[in-house]
Formats: structure tokens, C-alpha cells, sequence
């Protein structure tokens, strides 16, 4: 069967967990380091088969040893690809909490030099010291990375290259550098496809449709339509996602520049997913006049059947849905 013929007669994961009312929330990926490294499409499987990426999971492995969570994906422009003989490398580290954002450092380098340069960067070592000259400075920009990789699932590449389509012609190409749209591998959640990671911030979206993509790039509008569209911020654990969504719907936009830190202050231990959770959310303003802290209770609110992979055979499996059933301002 081709891949086409596959994209015609499977059932689409994606579709079956929008249709079934699927929550994206508490979806996105709370990970230590995301290191990304721009690959001309295809991108093979195994990534071993890239010489220069080889030693890089190495390393990876075993910083996860060492309990240092890093998500290494691909990303790719298709019509502004960097020199055949150099690679693009961005890297994003989160910071001690509080945070808002993701530290970011980018790298133009020679091929040869990008194992040794991915390596400086997971560690944060003195051997990034000799890679400052390669250093580019696009701190001011804002990067989308749309997964396209239907390698994984042929959800992603059937409904995510639209949207990445659209998003780079009449967005990105009009933004005078500010916004970057790149065509991402797989970072997991394909039953929200399309989905997207929004950086520096960290911010995971999911079932996107085109006409929500002027609210998600421009923030101007009502925050309440956005609200099924969003997966949660990288910043904080998947329960603690729920809680702040809850308060981004009641701050507005403003909320997404404050500075956060969460805790779980208690959770329900007696099966692998949760019945309930207590939460603390604090925040402070970038100019730090306003502050406070919410506590909140999470709790299982139903079940819905959902495909966890697209195929025509693919059972469906039933997942708990969570709401936030009590939040007070303790600060």
C-alpha cells in the first residue's frame, strides 16, 4: 500500500479524538533541554544514519542517566535551507523557576562541527567558548515548529503541512524575521495533529484549524477560543498544565508573559492516572508589580475514547478527562 493509499483508507487518530471532544490539555512535554538541528528533508530512520547525529544521542542517553530530560528534534525550511555545508543548531534550556520563557542560544556551524557544538551545549561546558563567532543573533525571534514527521504517524504529515503551509506564506513570510515556521519531526501527541511548540516560550498547541491561527500568532482577541486548541507550557508538569490554563483564561494575554513556578501539593497515588490533584501556581509580572499564588484542586470530570495511533484496526482506548473543580488566590 502506498502512502497515499494508506492517508485515504486509515482512520486519522487525530480525527477520532477531536470528533470524541479529546482535552489536548496537559499534553505538552516538560522537558529540561530541547536541542533542534536543521536536517534537509527526508529525514531517514534510523537517525543514526546521520554521522553527525550519532554521538549526540549518545550523549543524550546519558544525560537521561543522569536525570537530565532532553528532547532532541529535526526541523527544516523548505525554501530557506542553510548552505549544504553548514548546519543550524538552536538550543533552549529552561531556567530556575520562576520563568516565563526558554533560554535560548543559536549556532551557524560547519557540518563536521555539529556533534562537538550539540554536546557543548547539553553540557553547557567551557567548549562552547571556541563556538561564539558561529553565534547568530535572533534572541528577538519567535519560532513555530510544526511536526510534519508522518514517519511516526501519517496524521502529522496529513493535516500539520497545511498549517505549516499557511502559517509560513502569510505569517512568517510577512514578519521581517520575527517569526520562523519550521517543519518539525516528531515530538509526540499526534492525536492532536495538527500540534505545534511555540518558542522561546514552550507553549504546545493541538488540533489546529486555519482560522484560529490569526488569535494563536498575533494575540489579539478573546483568549476563551483558544482554550480547546491548547496542549499547556512546557514549564510546568502535565497536571499542573490544567491549572494554568484555567488562570491564562482569566488574566488574558498578560498571563503568558508572567513568570511562573508550580508544585503538585498532593495527588492521588492510587492508579497511574490520577483521580485527583492539588496544585500551587505562582506567578510574578516581567516588571514584578504584580505577584500572587493560586492553589487549586484538579479532578477527573468523565472519559472519552480516543486512537492513540492512526490505522484502520486501531482500537480505541478510553482516557480520563480533568477539570479544575476548585482555585483560590492564596496570595
Amino acid at each position: 500500500m502506498t502512502d497515499n493509499n494508506l492517508q485515504t483508507d486509515c482512520r486519522f487518530c487525530s480525527t477520532v479524538s477531536k470528533a470524541n471532544g479529546e482535552d489536548p490539555i496537559g499534553s505538552a512535554d516538560p522537558r529540561d533541554q530541547w536541542l533542534l538541528i536543521e536536517m534537509p528533508l527526508p529525514w531517514p530512520r534510523p537517525w543514526s544514519n546521520y554521522s553527525r547525529l550519532q554521538p549526540i544521542e549518545e550523549e543524550i542517553e546519558q544525560l537521561w542517566q543522569e536525570d537530565i530530560d532532553v528532547r532532541l528534534l529535526l526541523i527544516a525550511q523548505e525554501r530557506n535551507q542553510s548552505s549544504p555545508h553548514q548546519t543550524r543548531v538552536l538550543h533552549y534550556q529552561r531556567p530556575p523557576q520562576p520563568f516565563a520563557r526558554f533560554a535560548k542560544q543559536e549556532f551557524v556551524v560547519l557540518n563536521e562541527q555539529v556533534s562537538a557544538l550539540a554536546i557543548a551545549l547539553l553540557r553547557q561546558s567551557h567548549a562552547l567558548n571556541r563556538f561564539q563567532p558561529y553565534r547568530q543573533d535572533t534572541d528577538g525571534s519567535r519560532e513555530l515548529l510544526v511536526c510534519t514527521d508522518g514517519q511516526v504517524d501519517v496524521a502529522c504529515a496529513r493535516f500539520g503541512y497545511p498549517i505549516y503551509e499557511q502559517l509560513r506564506q502569510d505569517y512568517a513570510a510577512v514578519s521581517g524575521g520575527k517569526l520562523r515556521v519550521w517543519r518539525c519531526s516528531h515530538f509526540w501527541g499526534h492525536q492532536f495533529a495538527p500540534t505545534l511548540i511555540d518558542f522561546p516560550e514552550g507553549r504546545y498547541w493541538g488540533h489546529l484549524e486555519p482560522d484560529v491561527l490569526d488569535l494563536l500568532v498575533y494575540r489579539q482577541g478573546p483568549v476563551s477560543k483558544l482554550r480547546r486548541f491548547y496542549r499547556g507550557w512546557a514549564g510546568l508538569t502535565e497536571i499542573e498544565q490544567i491549572v494554568e490554563r484555567e488562570l491564562w483564561m482569566q488574566h488574558g494575554w498578560d498571563w503568558l508573559s508572567y513568570r511562573q513556578a508550580g508544585q503538585v501539593l498532593a495527588i492521588d497515588e492510587t492508579q497511574d492516572e490520577p483521580d485527583w490533584a492539588e496544585v500551587r501556581l505562582e506567578f510574578t509580572s516581567p516588571d514584578g508589580k504584580v505577584s500572587g499564588a493560586y492553589e487549586a484542586r484538579v479532578e477527573v470530570c468523565g472519559q472519552v475514547t480516543t486512537m492513540r495511533n492512526s490505522g484502520v484496526n486501531e482500537p480505541l482506548r478510553k482516557v480520563k478527562q480533568y477539570q479544575v473543580t476548585q482555585l483560590c488566590k492564596v496570595a
